[in-house]
C-alpha cells in the first residue's frame, strides 16, 4: 500500500507549494477513516518539504506547524466519520455490511474488545499503534463515547503521531541534501519501527498518569457525594 500511495504523493508535491496543506488535510481524513491509507507518505513529506521551503509560506517552522495542524485535523474529521457512521448505522449494520467498507467482522471485533476492556483511554493510545489506528474510532462511535471525550483523545493522539512524523521529515531533509519521497518515506517507516519501544515506554506513562489522577478524581468525588 505505501509503495502504491508514493507515486501520488510524488504527484502532489510537484503542486505543493500552492494545494501543500490542503492535501495534507484530505489525505490524513482518508487515513484516519475506514479507507486503509498510510500517514506516512503524507506526513514525513510534509516536514521534509516544510524545511525545504517547498510549501506555501516558504518558512520551516511556520510551514511546518500549519502542516501539523491540518494532518491533525484531518486525521480528527476521518476519526469523526467513523464515530458518527458506527453511531448512525450501529453493530448489526457494520457486521453484515462492513467488509464492503474494509472492515470485516474479525476486525471491527477486535477493536470493540480492544475499546471494552480498556475504555476511552484507548482512543487517545490507538491513534499512536499501528493497524487500529483507523479503527479505534469505531467501537467509541458503538459504545456511544461522549462526542467531546472523544474529540479530546483523538485530537491528542492524532496530534503526537502527526508531531512524531512531521519531525522525522524534518530531520532527514536537515542531514539528506538528495533524498527520493520514496527514500524518505521508507526510511522514516524504519526509524518509527526502531523508536517503537520508546513510544511505548511513553505511552505506558501517560497511560500510569492518567489512571491515577482518573482514580483520585473519581475517590474525591465520591466522598463529595457522601
Amino acid at each position: 500500500m505505501t509503495d502504491f500511495c508514493i507515486q501520488y504523493i510524488e504527484w502532489g508535491v510537484k503542486h505543493a507549494h500552492l494545494w501543500g496543506f490542503l492535501f495534507v488535510f484530505v489525505f490524513m481524513a482518508v487515513e484516519s477513516s475506514f479507507i486503509p491509507f498510510p500517514s506516512e507518505v503524507v506526513m514525513i513529506p510534509g516536514g521534509f518539504l516544510a524545511y525545504r521551503h517547498e510549501l506555501f509560506f516558504a518558512s520551516p517552522v511556520t510551514d511546518s506547524l500549519i502542516v501539523l495542524v491540518c494532518g491533525t485535523a484531518g486525521s480528527l474529521l476521518g476519526a469523526a466519520i467513523n464515530y458518527f457512521l458506527s453511531l448512525k448505522l450501529g453493530r448489526p449494520f457494520l457486521y453484515r455490511y462492513g467488509r464492503y467498507f474494509f472492515l470485516s467482522p474479525p476486525t471491527i471485533a477486535r477493536s470493540e474488545e480492544i475499546f471494552n476492556k480498556y475504555g476511552d483511554i484507548t482512543t487517545f493510545v490507538c491513534r499512536l499503534l499501528p493497524a487500529i489506528r483507523q479503527l479505534i474510532s469505531i467501537p467509541a462511535g458503538l459504545a456511544q463515547m461522549p462526542l467531546l471525550r472523544f474529540t479530546f483523545f483523538t485530537l491528542l493522539g492524532a496530534g503526537i503521531w502527526s508531531a512524531i512524523l512531521v519531525l522525522i521529515g524534518y530531520y532527514f531533509a536537515s542531514i539528506a541534501s538528495e533524498m527520493s519521497y520514496a527514500e524518505l518515506v521508507l526510511n522514516g517507516k524504519n526509524l518509527v519501527h526502531d523508536k517503537f519501544p520508546y513510544l511505548l515506554l511513553g505511552l505506558g506513562v501517560i497511560i500510569a498518569i492518567y489512571i491515577i489522577v482518573h482514580r483520585k478524581i473519581m475517590t474525591s468525588d465520591s466522598v463529595k457525594l457522601k
